[in-house]
This record gives C-alpha cells, sequence and structure tokens, in this order.
C-alpha cells in the first residue's frame, strides 16, 4: 500500500471502520511514499498509522505542521487526524462514478432499515461484493421492472455455477440448481433474493447439491447424481 486511500478500501474490505484508524505525523518518512509503515510490505490494517503529510498535501499542511509552532501538541495532532480522515474520504469518492453513487445510497437504505426489517437483518449475509449486485439488481428493477430475469442473473452472480430454468408453460415458475451445499447462510441468501425479486405470481424451487435429470444437460443426467421420483 503507498496512499491512505489504499488503506481505507482494504480496511472497508475487511470489515473495520477506517474511522477507528488514527492518523499521525511521521518523523521520519519516506520522501516517496505517502503510508509510513515500519515494514515495506506491511499486509495488515494497524489502528494507529503515520503518514507522509507533504506526499500529496503539502499544500494542506504546511501551516498546521509549520517547526516554529510548537505549542498545544495534542490539538495539533488531533486537527491532523481530522484533516487526513477528511481526505481520504475525498480520495475514495473520487474513484466513482455516479452509478457507484447510487450503489451506495441503495445500501444505505437496506442497512438502514428502509427496505423493511426483513432485508436489513439479512442483507448482512451477504458479501461486499454481494450487496453491490442486489444493489445494481434493484436499480435496474427500477428502471426495466424485470423482476425474474434481475433474480436469475443476481442467483447467477452470487451462486457461481448455478442452473436455472423457466417452467411458463404449466404455470409460473422459477427453478434454481445452485449446485452447492446447503446451509443455513445459502438459504438465507437466496430467501432474501426472492423476498426482492420473485413475482408474487410466481413459485420458486430450488435444489441444492441434485437435481433430476435434463436431456442434452450432460451435467445432469450424471448415474448417481440425479433426484428420481
Amino acid at each position: 500500500m503507498k496512499y491512505i486511500w489504499e488503506l481505507a478500501i482494504r480496511a472497508q474490505n475487511s470489515d473495520i471502520d477506517p474511522d477507528t484508524i488514527h492518523f499521525q505525523y511521521a518523523e521520519p518518512f519516506s520522501p516517496y511514499m505517502e503510508l509510513a509503515f515500519p515494514c515495506l510490505n506491511e499486509n495488515g490494517i494497524p489502528l494507529a498509522v503515520e503518514i507522509n503529510p507533504y506526499y500529496r498535501y503539502y499544500e494542506v499542511f504546511k501551516n498546521l505542521l509549520e517547526p516554529n509552532l510548537n505549542e498545544n501538541p495534542e490539538i495539533i495532532a488531533a486537527m491532523f487526524d481530522l484533516a487526513a480522515h477528511h481526505l481520504i474520504d475525498i480520495d475514495v469518492l473520487m474513484g466513482m462514478n455516479r452509478r457507484e453513487y447510487y450503489i451506495n445510497f441503495v445500501l444505505k437504505d437496506m442497512k438502514q432499515g428502509y427496505y423493511g426489517t426483513h432485508v436489513q437483518k439479512y442483507i448482512e449475509v451477504f458479501t461486499k461484493e454481494e450487496q453491490v449486485i442486489i444493489a445494481n439488481s434493484l436499480l435496474v428493477l427500477y428502471a426495466t421492472g424485470e423482476e425474474v430475469n434481475l433474480l436469475k442473473e443476481s442467483v447467477k452472480k452470487i451462486f457461481k455455477g448455478a442452473y436455472i430454468f423457466s417452467n411458463a408453460e404449466e404455470k409460473d415458475e422459477v427453478v434454481f440448481f445452485l449446485r452447492t451445499k446447503q446451509t443455513k447462510e445459502k438459504e438465507e441468501k437466496m430467501a432474501l433474493l426472492e423476498h426482492l425479486f420473485l413475482p408474487f405470481k410466481y413459485a420458486c424451487e430450488i435444489y441444492w447439491e441434485r437435481m433430476f435429470g435434463i436431456l442434452e444437460v450432460p451435467e445432469l443426467m450424471e448415474i448417481g447424481e440425479m433426484v428420481l421420483y
């Protein structure tokens, strides 16, 4: 890691709130890096981080860290930490486009309960990448109204290698063969996806590790790997 925004993103991906990280003025520091870790190959997320404030933000810190300004060091340290956190927020947001803003708004609404207590409770079961998939699908849903197609696409992205079939001739039904071991967490994921995207008139059938055989799909015609009726 070289920049403070890399540290913030890695912390978020590790479920660490970047606001809990305390930034300090490094003495001494390398003129070639913004982060001043004791180890150049640091991979962890320490909660106290020293930085070189002049690497990109000389104009911001030149007066605050003026060498002759040695009164109230505690206040200067606190102001330095606050300024560093503000700069991180700007750094991270600068790389976002409008779509990513909308996705973040949807996720925030989900976690604050605006989509209902059921969504608020179970959205945390998904990984951050899976949460982005769901939020993006909801945005597409608002624009297109294609619930069933978005349900299929979301399931395929979250359960890699899943087979999905539609039974539109006899009844409105979607059949999922997820090809994975059934667990409580995965059941909760599927339940939330159904809650968000499955139309009321549709039925949903889920198969986990085994499914009935289907002609011309070799993976589903293996002896001993099929569900028999």
